[in-house]
């Protein structure tokens, strides 16, 4: 089994400091198992810019893969309301 490696942006920290707990704790879960899956059931590529979302409720998580050096880079994550402005 392949593990990637994972990297969080710091502005995801900030992105998902406000959404109440319960919720991000079941979104940092999804965050982490992109290690082991990077393209989980239900994950979509997006169209109009690089990477992929996986969606945690009323959450998206948008990410690029690189599978040439194994790694998962999140680079947004937030309300499905404000993250494709």
């Amino acid at each position: 089994m392949t593990v990637y490696k994972l990297f969080i942006e710091k502005a995801v920290y900030k992105q998902l400091k406000n959404i109440p707990e319960r919720d991000y704790q079941k979104v940092m879960a999804s965050i982490a198992a992109l290690a082991n899956n990077p393209r989980p059931p239900g994950c979509k590529k997006l169209k109009d810019r690089p990477g992929y979302r996986i969606r945690e409720g009323n959450y998206r998580i948008i990410y690029e893969i690189n599978d040439k050096i194994l790694t998962v880079i999140v680079i947004e994550a937030g309300d499905r309301k404000e993250i494709y402005d």
